[in-house]
């Protein structure tokens, strides 16, 4: 986990983002989405993801407290879309990354700047019920 705790920082430089989070029972589920084009070049590299100001990178990571109340990566089944301005609705493909004990999410969608995107993320992990995040993400030149 530390390690990808480390990453964050690499993934949403050179500009600064904050990270969102909710929190449901035991489980925390940590989101953001940004233009591909803020990554730096090697990261997007690593990650295969093509580097565009018309290509848009969702982040997911679900994190389950243990008995000793600290947040653990826990892998989880995810059902994303998005909503664009217009009204017209777009799947976002998840795939999963796992790297040590971090495991997490990431999703490529296009949006075509300046636009407003409503992303809602169903959230099944934990044995628990599922859950829901709704948010929206402002996307600039």
């Amino acid at each position: 986990m530390l390690r990808w705790l480390a990453l964050l920082p690499i993934l949403f430089a050179p500009v600064v983002h904050a990270e969102q989070a909710e929190k449901f029972g035991t489980l925390e589920v940590h989101y953001n989405a940004m233009l591909t084009s803020d990554l730096l070049p090697e990261v997007a590299k690593a990650y295969r993801i093509d580097r565009s100001q018309t290509r848009g990178i969702l982040t997911i990571s679900v994190l389950k407290k243990n008995a000793m109340g600290v947040a653990q990566p826990i892998p989880a089944k995810l059902t994303a879309y998005l909503v664009n301005l217009s009204n017209q609705l777009g799947n976002v493909d998840m795939r999963e990354i796992k790297e040590g004990s971090a495991i997490y999410y990431l999703g490529e969608f296009r949006v075509v700047p300046p636009n407003t995107l409503r992303f809602t993320v169903k959230v099944e992990a934990g044995g628990e019920p599922a859950h829901e995040v709704t948010f929206t993400q402002k996307f600039y030149p």
